[in-house]
């Protein structure tokens, strides 16, 4: 019998879909309910037997979460904007993408279900999903939410590993603290992401060896070995006070059976929703929100757990930029201010008005939230330069928010992005949109403003996240049509952005090239 394109289409058609079911956790019983049709219908699907309309297939793709058809969506998807509007209306603060990846990792520590809650779906969560359905790790959405449901399996096949994927995210790098409590040697692919220069990895080869971490570089991987004899007998001082090298080094403290001292720890965001995810599992931390952090480990964690991570504050200070290059009075809710005071103490003495409601918690029972509303008005340049600091000071993925702000402020500011070898470069992406940014150095710009007239341009998108933002948010203030083409980074760190900016009053439409 001769095999016709059509049945070995249906076939990778069926195997996709059995595939996307199982990872889901759905039973072919289970999803012919979803579906409204019979079990022994999504059997024929599965196994390339049934013919499949698109309508059909984009109805299973939707209860799978998964794209099976994409017409003329192969392609990079790219924005259009029709700037010069005013902003207006409230729109909540999504939940933190750094918490987000750091639970993820962290869920591999417990042998019980985690569900994390209100998880924002971006691509740098799609990513480590990606990885962690690739070595064994049940994951999926639960239905008509935000939540996530993750069951480990008995052993891991860390041999199965999405090296693309992996790849394609550095948060693949916080997989060694977890997985050096069970496995005395394994193997990760070097991790990627923003396009930030070199940022190195030592601190958390020096900070897990107290473990017994040992890795060597050879070929794209970290290869691992663990000596369980080398224990951490004295305080673990951290070379830079960096957010995942802090919670790698909790990740790794855990699971030792034993107390760690860590000093020099961040106390940042991401990290506090880690500590509050790990009490929950019986790991005992003093410290939190403070540079040193104690902990006390649990040999065995097995127990199922629900965790809503909190507000992400660097998305609330998007919103911040988004009103002010817009002229518009918003109302941000949800704004983890803890995480913020700085920002907003900077702002205030450049000139901005803002009116801020009576605190209220977290779902995490923890983090202060307020509702922000941001007042249009003249700003002027600050006296001194805006530099990042590690947390409670200026937060290094707010600096470039304020070069978009310095750019609407009478005078020059000059921006010191002393981090990241060539972020600052990407700030220069302004001037084609009519912003006045001088380079003078890899980490110094100087910005004069307030900006004539920002005028409509097309742009490749930077390939770091929040310069894409920032050019993003000053083409809503262009008058006219701007294009932003590739806009994957954008999409690793905000979900639905563009169609939460058309919720205020803005016009992007997203499309991708035929």
């Amino acid at each position: 019998m001769t095999t016709t394109t059509s049945d070995t289409y249906l076939t990778r058609i069926g195997t996709l879909i059995r595939d996307a079911r199982r990872h889901q956790g759905l039973t072919q019983n289970e999803l012919a309910e979803l579906l409204g049709t019979s079990q022994s219908a999504v059997a024929r699907i599965e196994q390339g037997k049934q013919n499949l309309s698109l309508e059909m297939l984009a109805r299973v793709g939707e209860k799978l979460d998964s794209e099976f058809v994409s017409l003329g969506h192969s392609g990079p998807q790219h924005l259009r904007i029709v700037g010069g509007k005013k902003l207006s209306g409230s729109i909540p603060v999504k939940t933190s993408k750094n918490a987000a990846v750091a639970l993820l990792c962290a869920s591999l520590l417990n042998r019980g279900k985690t569900t994390l809650r209100n998880l924002a779906r971006i691509e740098e969560v799609n990513r480590i999903i990606e990885v962690l359905t690739s070595i064994g790790v049940r994951v999926r959405w639960l239905p008509d939410s935000n939540d996530l449901e993750i069951v480990p399996p008995a052993k891991l096949d860390l041999d199965g590993i999405d090296i693309e994927a992996a790849r394609r995210t550095r948060t693949v790098i916080m997989f060694l603290g977890p997985l050096l409590a069970d496995y005395d040697t394994f193997q990760l692919p070097y991790a990627g992401g923003c396009d930030l220069g070199t940022r190195t990895v030592e601190p958390h080869l020096s900070a897990l060896r107290h473990f017994g971490l040992d890795v060597a570089a050879t070929h794209g991987f970290y290869e691992a070995s663990v000596d369980r004899n080398r224990n951490p007998k004295r305080a673990i001082i951290l070379t830079e006070r960096g957010d995942t090298v802090t919670e790698n080094v909790l990740l790794a403290a855990a699971r030792y059976d034993g107390t760690t001292v860590i000093r020099n720890a961040s106390p940042n965001y991401m990290v506090q929703d880690l500590c509050f995810f790990l009490r929950g599992l019986g790991v005992v931390i003093e410290g939190i929100g403070s540079t040193t952090l104690t902990v006390t480990g649990v040999g065995r964690i097995d127990q199922d757990i629900e965790y809503s991570p909190s507000e992400d504050p660097i998305e609330a200070m998007s919103l911040i930029a988004a009103a002010v290059v817009t002229e518009s009075e918003i109302t941000i809710e949800r704004v983890p201010i803890e995480f913020l005071e700085i920002e907003l103490a900077t702002l205030e003495e450049m000139g901005l008005r803002f009116d801020l409601t009576e605190e209220y918690l977290a779902k995490n029972g923890h983090t202060r939230l307020v509702d922000l509303t941001i007042h249009p008005g003249p700003l002027t340049a600050p006296v001194d330069k805006i530099a990042p600091m590690p947390f409670p000071g200026l937060n290094i993925d707010n600096l470039p928010f304020f070069a978009l702000i310095a750019a609407c402020a009478e005078g020059t500011t000059m921006i010191h992005d002393w981090v990241y070898e060539n972020r600052a470069i990407y700030l220069t992406e302004l001037t084609k949109i009519g912003g006045q940014v001088q380079l003078l150095d890899p980490h110094r710009v100087m910005i004069t403003g307030p900006t004539p007239k920002w005028r409509a341009a097309e742009v490749m998108c930077p390939p770091a996240l929040r310069p894409g933002v920032v050019v993003l948010l000053a083409m809503l203030a262009a008058p006219g049509t701007s294009v932003l083409r590739n806009v994957y980074v954008i999409n690793r760190g905000y979900e639905d952005l563009a169609e939460r900016l058309n919720a205020l009053g803005a016009t992007i439409e997203t499309f991708r090239d035929i």
